[in-house]
């Protein structure tokens, strides 16, 4: 009788744990009584940390239940905690992209599932600079971002920001293409013509029309798409896997006015942070530091002075003439002038 009276007084104190007015759940209240947790592991992120290995970060240790590479990868060996080192048999080509589909378990027994892309380790990002930029658009005249290599290299897994876009994703990551010194590459921020990336030897996959601007002896890029990305009052932004800053480009229309966005104000800190913009460590540029955008059209494009040095700032930039934008080749060197 007093062992049957000890087991109602248990099993009623524990219904009184498990369903006394509390912010948990009934399956959290049950774990704290009874031990473990009811809560799966959680997923933070996943990087290429070198060209053999690929690292997978949890909220707890778990140990790997499965693993599946798409295009498929051979694994050497798996080292299992909070931080999930996968080591493959063979080095990767630099910046291409690949989808780990994998499924963990922590101490408890909680299991879940990550489909995650990522891009594999690039080492050979070429040093590179922003020389031109259309933001206005008149079918078919797209808005586009001009680059030109400093050194030969490989472009995959090098992202391109526009802040009004939103910095929380790239406009455009590149897909690994071998380029030599002094390329141009054009990025057109629209896709009006179903065009291919120019990822090859062959510059002139794309031919030349007066409505895609596809230089031959240029590199060829395309944003999927026909939505308008790039604006007057804006920051382009050219960064490494890494989150390193290759170059950056501040533009405002009204130099008077404070950033308008949150966005721009983020943009403007990580390129002084970084010394893209100004001495690195400086106070964030505001309007009055950016290129004035204001002049800019369709035909008239913002360019770099290809003949000075790179000094960060808007003293490296100029307003072209009219109908004298030129993607994909050296920058014209007639400048707007503005009416008295």
């Amino acid at each position: 009788m007093k062992q049957k009276l000890r087991w109602m007084m248990w099993f009623g104190g524990l219904a009184a744990l498990l369903f006394s007015a509390c912010a948990c759940s009934p399956e959290t209240a049950v774990h704290q009584v009874l031990g473990g947790s009811a809560e799966a592991p959680v997923f933070i992120s996943c990087k290429a940390v070198s060209a053999e290995e690929i690292s997978f970060w949890f909220s707890v240790p778990v140990t790997v239940k499965s693993l599946k590479f798409d295009p498929p990868l051979e694994t050497a060996r798996i080292s299992e905690g909070k931080q999930v080192r996968v080591t493959l048999i063979s080095p990767l080509e630099g910046g291409k992209k690949v989808t780990a589909d994998m499924l963990v378990e922590d101490e408890q027994g909680n299991t879940l599932a990550v489909l995650v892309p990522f891009r594999t380790k690039n080492d050979r990002a070429p040093g590179l600079l922003i020389t031109e930029v259309r933001t206005e658009y008149a079918k078919p005249k797209v808005e586009f971002v001009e680059l030109r290599t400093l050194n030969a290299g490989n472009l995959g897994a090098i992202r391109l920001f526009i802040a009004g876009a939103g910095m929380d994703a790239p406009v455009f990551e590149f897909p690994p293409a071998e380029v030599s010194a002094g390329e141009y590459i054009v990025i057109h921020l629209r896709n009006l013509y179903e065009a291919a990336d120019e990822t090859g030897e062959n510059l002139e996959a794309v031919l030349y029309t007066k409505d895609n601007e596809a230089l031959a002896g240029a590199r060829d890029f395309w944003v999927p798409g026909a939505k308008k990305l790039l604006r007057k009052t804006d920051a382009v932004i050219l960064m490494d896997q890494d989150d390193r800053v290759l170059d950056g480009l501040l533009l405002s229309e009204n130099p008077e006015a404070w950033w308008n966005d949150e966005k721009l104000v983020m943009a403007a800190e990580l390129l002084a942070a970084q010394g893209a913009w100004g001495p690195a460590g400086a106070k964030a540029p505001g309007p009055a530091d950016a290129v004035s955008s204001a002049n800019t059209t369709a035909t008239r494009s913002i360019c770099r002075d290809e003949t000075g040095p790179d000094t960060n700032s808007a003293a490296d930039w100029y307003i072209t003439a009219p109908s004298n934008a030129t993607p994909g080749k050296v920058n014209s060197v007639k400048r707007y002038v503005p009416r008295e």
